[in-house]
């Protein structure tokens, strides 16, 4: 089964916060660290993955992100606190 994910990056403990979504997490994020995509990310070396959710539908992790993207950055912030309050890599250990 493929899943769904949305995910935030950062550069530093509250610094710059990418949001995004994929149905690869791993592949994803090689993308971003090798900086395979213009944009935001590559911009501003936002490659530390500091949050994500997985979902069992790839249409509900897109709802997701675009409902987070309207969310004040605070909000934001608050998300990765929660559960990773000193904003610490999230080292992936699953193939998907």
């Amino acid at each position: 089964m493929r899943y769904g994910y949305v995910y935030l990056l950062c550069n530093r403990k509250k610094g710059a916060i990418y949001l995004g979504v994929t149905n690869n997490l791993g592949e994803r994020l090689r993308e971003h660290k090798e900086k395979q995509n213009e944009g935001f990310s590559s911009d501003f070396d936002v490659t530390r993955l500091v949050w994500f959710d997985r979902f069992d539908l790839v249409t509900d992790a897109i709802q997701r992100e675009k409902t987070m993207k309207g969310w004040p950055r605070q909000w934001k912030i608050n998300t990765i606190e929660k559960n990773n309050p000193d904003w610490k890599e999230i080292v992936l250990e699953f193939d998907d």
